[in-house]
């Protein structure tokens, strides 16, 4: 049967108990599509699209310097389109002008050290290349026939020449865009001059556009929210120092806990963050080089002076990586399949724990002199420390008595068992410790080698005295040698 309800009908039909239930009639072919089609845009397309811009929000906030670069290139390509928009300036510079917008997109980079780099390079490469290139023109058209021989055997021999300079590595880290852009500048003048008249103006225009183009960039790196090089790399040496420090007493702390606790290998994750810190140590060798590089090129900011002694942090980051690989099997230790008895570590464990302090502290305090750019006033002493702890686990491994094998019949006294079984132990049980005791021997070596160089540093960039109390008294205190 058929009823109306507000306005529209529907079909019921009776069923066996007396009730009717609603007939709904089955959708079409087209309208299966287009639910399909509609499910698919929302799930492939839809959802990839909000997936990519939850990403992309996720980049920006995590680090905000990339927006203010991404603002800064936008400025400089607006600023630079300018002279092609602008008729007074276009008829300045010619039909060139676009040479200005390639120069901004191709030397415009996230930190000044960078794009100072590129835009050095690209105006000293061009105008030499252009210099050649003109010189080139000129005596290949006073040669007369042979003029198409002498551009090709020059061209062939600063390709050569240039090329060829950028397998030199000295050379390669600071020139090797200038080497590129030397060849792609001599190639494009000697040989377009063959079919140029006026050689000359075009140079010179080719010039003033790239000039244009690296002066807004230069302009905007270093006054628009300057990202300078080498405060990263100040930033990237003082954050490496802490994660030794952390990494150097969780290792220590994670083989001396108790074998009740030990045996939960699920760590919190701050733990197994710290204890993995010296990863990324061992991982910034090549950033910390870049870096360097970068930063000699940037003028005077900041702490830092005009000639600022970049290349001792390479120094310094190279010593930290030393301690770095002392942690790396430090950490290995812990993993040990044949683990020590409880009475090995007690035995060794006070020592141990105090060398990994004394040194801990040491490196915190060469953090806090490259978070400052002070002199410390205390290192000294805190040397003097290391030295001491390691001394006396020094003392503490010579003092172990190591079980032999004695015959069966010989039995030990009385006396002897309740005095020496204590501490008695074979060398397959003191075998483990002693390994790790010998890595943190090594380790505070390393770091002292360390001191010496963050002293290095303080004294060449002329670090400001830290004029505080010396902890301890130390003036009477001389630091014993270091032996391993």
């Amino acid at each position: 049967m058929a009823s109306q309800e507000a306005g529209k009908l529907e079909w019921r039909i009776s069923v066996d108990d007396g009730t009717t239930e609603r007939l709904v009639p089955r959708s079409g072919l087209s309208v299966k599509i287009f639910h399909w089609l509609k499910d698919l845009v929302m799930k492939v397309i839809v959802e990839r699209i909000a997936n990519f811009m939850r990403k992309a929000w996720r980049i920006g906030a995590d680090d905000p310097a990339k927006v203010v670069h991404c603002l800064k290139v936008g400025l400089a390509l607006s600023l630079v389109s300018i002279f092609y928009y602008m008729r007074p300036l276009y008829d300045g510079v010619g039909g060139n002008a676009m040479w200005a917008i390639m120069t901004v997109v191709v030397v415009f980079e996230a930190n000044v050290g960078a794009t100072f780099s590129k835009c050095v390079n690209r105006v000293v490469a061009t105008i030499l290349a252009g210099s050649l290139g003109i010189a080139v023109h000129w005596v290949a058209t006073q040669s007369g026939k042979a003029e198409v021989f002498v551009i090709g055997c020059s061209v062939f021999l600063f390709a050569f020449l240039a090329t060829y300079s950028r397998f030199v590595p000295s050379f390669k880290a600071r020139f090797d865009y200038g080497a590129m852009i030397f060849i792609l500048t001599f190639s494009l003048v000697s040989v377009g001059g063959y079919r140029v008249d006026k050689l000359v103006d075009m140079a010179q225009q080719r010039v003033s556009t790239i000039a244009i183009g690296t002066s807004i960039c230069i302009i905007i790196t270093v006054f628009f929210c300057p990202i300078w090089a080498g405060s990263q790399l100040h930033r990237l040496i003082e954050r490496n120092f802490e994660k030794l420090a952390d990494s150097l007493d969780a290792c220590v702390a994670e083989y001396f806990k108790e074998s009740e606790v030990s045996t939960n290998r699920n760590k919190d994750g701050d733990t197994n963050m710290k204890l993995q810190g010296f990863k990324c140590v061992l991982n910034s060798k090549g950033t910390e080089e870049a870096m360097a590089n970068l930063a000699r090129w940037e003028p005077a900011h900041g702490s830092f002076n005009f000639r600022h002694p970049w290349k001792l942090y390479v120094k310094i980051g190279a010593a930290m990586r030393r301690c770095a690989y002392c942690l790396e099997n430090l950490s290995i230790c812990i993993n040990y399949e044949t683990e020590a008895p409880d009475q090995v570590k007690k035995h060794f464990g006070e020592a141990c724990m105090k060398l990994s302090s004394a040194s801990s502290k040491i490196l915190r305090e060469l953090m806090e002199m490259m978070k400052n750019t002070r002199k410390s006033s205390k290192m000294d002493f805190l040397v003097f420390d290391m030295n001491s702890a390691v001394q006396e686990l020094q003392e503490t491994l010579k003092t172990v008595p190591i079980e032999t094998n004695k015959p069966k019949d010989e039995a030990p006294s009385e006396e002897d068992n309740n005095e020496d079984r204590a501490i008695s132990m074979s060398l397959h049980e003191i075998l483990p410790v002693a390994t790790l005791v010998s890595l943190l021997i090594e380790n505070a070596a390393r770091i002292q080698t360390t001191v010496e160089a963050v002293d290095e540093l303080a004294n060449l960039a002329d670090f400001e005295q830290d004029f505080k109390k010396k902890t301890g008294g130390n003036n009477t205190k001389q630091p014993p040698p270091l032996s391993s």
